[in-house]
C-alpha cells in the first residue's frame, strides 16, 4: 500500500515544519505527502517545500483545498491531515491493515493541552463516531482512490465538508474506526473556552442536520468562535 498524505494549510508559518517532520520517514518509505496552500500570506509555502514532496496552491477552503491535493495524488489511498494533528507511530500499519476490509476509515482523537475536560470531549466524539459512523477532519480520514472519487471527493462547502463526505461514505460502507490515536490541538477549545466551543459546535451541527446551509452556518462559526 502505497499513501498520498494530503496536507491543506493557510498560514501555518510558526509551525508546518513541526507538522511534517513526523512525515519524513513515511516519504523515505516511498509514501508522498502534499501540502495545499490556500494563500498564505507568510512563508508557509516556502517552508513546507523542502519536507513535502509536492506544495501546490488552491482557491481558500479546506474542502477544495483537500480535493485539489487528492486531484494531484499518484496514491491508491488518500489520508487528509490537518496541519495540527499528529498521527500515532503504528499509522501505515493500522491503516494498511484496515484496508483490506474497508473502503474508509479514521483513527481515535486525543486532544492536547492543559484542560482537564479536553480528554473528557476526546473520549465523547470518538463514541459519537464510532456510534454514527460520521468522521471529523481532526480524525484523520483515510479512504482509497476508488470510494473517494465514487463520491466525488469533499462537497464544494465552507464548512462540515467532512460530515457531509462520511454521509456520503457510508454509503458505500462502514468506516473502519480505529483505535489508536491521532493527537490534535487543543488550542481553539481552549482559547475560545471549553464550554463555549462546546455549545457552539452543537448548535452548529443540529442545525446542519436540521438543513441550514453551510454557507450560512460558516459566518457563525467564524463570529462566535
Amino acid at each position: 500500500m502505497r499513501l498520498s498524505i494530503v496536507v491543506p494549510v493557510l498560514n501555518e508559518a510558526a509551525g508546518i515544519a513541526a507538522a511534517l517532520a513526523p512525515l519524513q520517514a513515511l516519504r523515505d518509505a516511498g509514501h508522498e505527502v502534499i501540502v495545499v496552500d490556500g494563500g498564505s500570506t507568510d512563508a508557509t509555502p516556502a517552508l513546507a517545500a523542502p519536507l513535502a514532496d509536492r506544495v501546490i496552491a488552491a482557491p481558500r477552503g479546506r474542502a477544495r483545498q483537500m480535493n485539489a491535493g487528492a486531484a494531484n495524488a499518484s496514491s491508491d489511498v488518500l489520508l487528509f491531515l490537518h496541519a495540527d494533528t499528529r498521527l500515532p507511530d503504528d499509522a501505515l500499519a493500522a491503516i494498511e491493515a484496515a484496508m483490506r476490509r474497508y473502503a474508509w476509515g479514521r483513527f481515535d482523537v486525543h486532544i492536547a493541552g492543559r484542560s482537564r475536560w479536553l480528554p473528557v470531549i476526546a473520549t465523547l466524539m470518538n463514541l459519537r463516531s464510532r456510534r454514527t459512523g460520521i468522521a471529523t477532519g481532526d480524525q484523520a480520514i483515510f479512504v482509497t482512490r476508488a470510494a473517494f472519487d465514487a463520491v466525488d471527493g469533499y462537497p464544494d462547502q465552507p464548512l462540515m465538508e467532512d460530515i457531509e463526505l462520511s454521509k456520503r461514505l457510508k454509503r458505500l460502507g462502514p468506516p473502519a474506526c480505529l483505535g489508536q490515536r491521532v493527537t490534535t490541538s487543543g488550542r481553539r477549545w481552549e482559547t475560545h473556552g471549553i464550554w463555549r466551543t462546546i455549545l457552539l459546535m452543537l448548535q452548529l451541527r443540529f442545525d446542519y442536520w436540521r438543513g441550514v446551509p453551510a454557507a450560512r452556518l460558516v459566518t457563525r462559526y467564524y463570529r462566535d468562535a
